[in-house]
């Protein structure tokens, strides 16, 4: 029997900043051998969604909702010095000269070590976004299966 430690992260930001410093944590814990858990909820779903424009039916309310969210990790806003858009772009501009990966690197870094992410259905249901819409080889559930998860965490934020 292994006690490997386990670390979770309710990721509740749309931002792109946030999102990364979540992404780096879970790359690092990781590393470290923890089994993690990213629960994407709320804006935090964006950073599963797919860049191109997926062909699925909805109401006018979701189709509303998926024209104001960003489409993929690397379309979200800064959640300060955003600058009406030009703040992401300075930011990955720095980020390139310092070699720092950029997010959508790191989310794939993140599946290729088997972190679990996981999209929370009852928002997805709220605003709308479907299965198809999001990456490939993540996990959909619910908040009980998140408490599960972080019942036995070492390390649990919410970000």
């Amino acid at each position: 029997m292994t006690d490997k430690k386990k670390t979770t992260i309710i990721l509740f930001s749309g931002d792109y900043d946030k999102t990364m410093a979540a992404y780096i944590i879970a790359n690092g814990a990781a590393a470290y051998d923890h089994e993690v858990t990213i629960f994407h909820t709320f804006w935090g779903l964006n950073a599963l969604r797919k860049d191109e424009k997926t062909q699925v039916k909805k109401g006018f309310m979701e189709k509303m909702f998926g024209k104001i969210m960003p489409r993929g990790a690397d379309k979200m806003g800064l959640s300060k010095m955003n600058f009406a858009g030009f703040g992401p772009k300075m930011i990955k501009d720095v980020m390139k000269k310092h070699n720092a990966m950029p997010l959508p690197q790191l989310i794939e870094m993140a599946q290729e070590q088997d972190v679990k992410l996981v999209a929370c259905t009852m928002t997805m249901d709220l605003l709308g976004l479907q299965k198809e819409e999001l990456l490939d080889n993540i996990e959909y559930a619910g908040v009980a299966a998140y408490l599960a998860d972080a019942q036995e965490g070492n390390v649990n934020l919410f970000i």
